[in-house]
C-alpha cells in the first residue's frame, strides 16, 4: 500500500471532552492527518466532532466495535457513513461482519476486531474460549476475509502471520503501539512502530504515548520518521 508515512499514523483521541480533543489536534497541527475516536470521546460529543475533523480535511477512524443483531448493525453503519468516517470497527463475529459489509456506503471501510490487544490466552480461557489467541485470530481473520470485510485490527505479531493469509489488499491496523521505552499500560501484545511496519501493518494506532506526552507533536513526528525509515527498507 503506497501511502505517505504521515498518513499511516492514527492518533487515538482518548480524551474526556471535545474541548480537550480540539486542543490536542491544534497542538499536533499538520504533523497528524488521521484520528481515532473511541468510546470515551464518542460519548462526550465526539461523533459530532468527527464531522468537524472530516470537514477540516482530516481522516477519522470511529472505533465503536459494533456488535448486535444484524438489523441494528446495518442501521448503525449507515449512520456512521453519513459522518464521513474512513474506518469503523465491528467485532469479528460472522453475523455482525456480514451486516456491516452489506450496509457500508461511500468511502467507509469496515475493520473487524479479532481479539483485543489487552487479551492473552488466559483471558480467552476465562471468557470460555477453547482457543489460544493466535488460533482465534486466524479463525476470525479467515471469516472476515471470506465475508468481504475491508480490514482487520490486530497486534503486530498477528499482522506478520495474517498478511500471508489474507493477502495484500486487506488493510491491517495495529493498535498497542509503544515507542521504545514507553510504558505498556494495559496492553499485553505491543510493538514499536518499526516492528509493526516490518510485520506488515498498514496503519499504526498510537494514543497515550502521544496525547500524554509533554510535546505531543514531537513524539508524533518521531513516530512518523520511524515509519518512514522502516518503510524505506521495504521499497
Amino acid at each position: 500500500m503506497l501511502m505517505e508515512p504521515r498518513e499511516r499514523l492514527i492518533v487515538a483521541l482518548d480524551l474526556p471532552s471535545v474541548e480537550a480533543a480540539r486542543a490536542m489536534v491544534a497542538r499536533l497541527g499538520d504533523a497528524v492527518s488521521f484520528y481515532k475516536i473511541g468510546y470515551q470521546l464518542a460519548f462526550a460529543g465526539g461523533l459530532e466532532y468527527a464531522q468537524t475533523l472530516t470537514g477540516a480535511g482530516k481522516r477519522v477512524f470511529l472505533d465503536l466495535k459494533l456488535h448486535d443483531i444484524g438489523n441494528t448493525v446495518r442501521e448503525g453503519v449507515k449512520s456512521v457513513a453519513r459522518l464521513g468516517a474512513t474506518f469503523l470497527t465491528v467485532h469479528a463475529y460472522p453475523q455482525t461482519m456480514k451486516a456491516a459489509v452489506e450496509a457500508r456506503e461511500g468511502p467507509l471501510r469496515i475493520l473487524a476486531v479479532t481479539v483485543l490487544t489487552s487479551y492473552d490466552d488466559a483471558d480467552l480461557a476465562a471468557a470460555g474460549y477453547d482457543f489460544t489467541v493466535p488460533e482465534l485470530v486466524a479463525e476470525r481473520a479467515a471469516q472476515a476475509h471470506d465475508i468481504g470485510v475491508d480490514g482487520l485490527v490486530c497486534s503486530a505479531e498477528e499482522a506478520a502471520n495474517l498478511r500471508p493469509m489474507v493477502g495484500p489488499k486487506m488493510t491491517l491496523v495495529t493498535p498497542g503501539i509503544r515507542p521504545a521505552g514507553a510504558a505498556a499500560g494495559d496492553q499485553k501484545r505491543i510493538a514499536t512502530p518499526a516492528l509493526a511496519i516490518k510485520a506488515g501493518a498498514d496503519y499504526l494506532v498510537v494514543g497515550r504515548p502521544i496525547v500524554g506526552a509533554a510535546d505531543p507533536r514531537a513524539v508524533a513526528q518521531a513516530i512518523v520518521a520511524e515509519i518512514a525509515q522502516e518503510a524505506a527498507k521495504e521499497e
